[in-house]
């Protein structure tokens, strides 16, 4: 039997006795997630904007690993540090909430400049 090329992925969010604060999970895992202090919640948790460039961080490297192995470089180790600014008072648009601006930054070990380069461009090709 050929393998899907269908991925599907479930998640679930319920509020909590605490305003602000939600309980996630996703298959066996759960964790907690807060509202910013500026909509009125406790901001202790992360925040669904910081799970969100979380997940895209986690994808670079998941994906950059992958794409190396493909490509048989010799990738030994990445990190991605990932920013998002979000200003309010210049919305991309009025409707949604959206980043203004979003930096992702690539850092990896054992292979050149130009292997980088092209593990990169495949990332962003995905």
């Amino acid at each position: 039997m050929a393998q899907s090329d269908i991925r599907e992925y479930d998640a679930r969010a319920v509020s909590t006795e605490t305003f602000g604060r939600v309980a996630c999970s996703a298959r066996n895992h759960h964790f907690l997630v807060d509202g910013p202090v500026q909509n009125g919640c406790p901001g202790e948790a992360i925040t669904p904007a910081e799970v969100f460039l979380s997940a895209i961080a986690a994808c670079g490297v998941e994906l950059v690993q992958v794409l190396a192995k493909a490509e048989s470089i010799p990738l030994s180790g990445i990190a991605v540090d990932i920013h998002g600014a979000m200003d309010r008072s210049r919305p991309p648009r009025k409707d949604v909430s959206l980043f203004n601006s979003v930096t992702v930054r690539f850092r990896m070990k054992g292979v050149s400049e130009q292997q980088g380069r092209r593990l990169v461009e495949l990332f962003k090709g995905r």
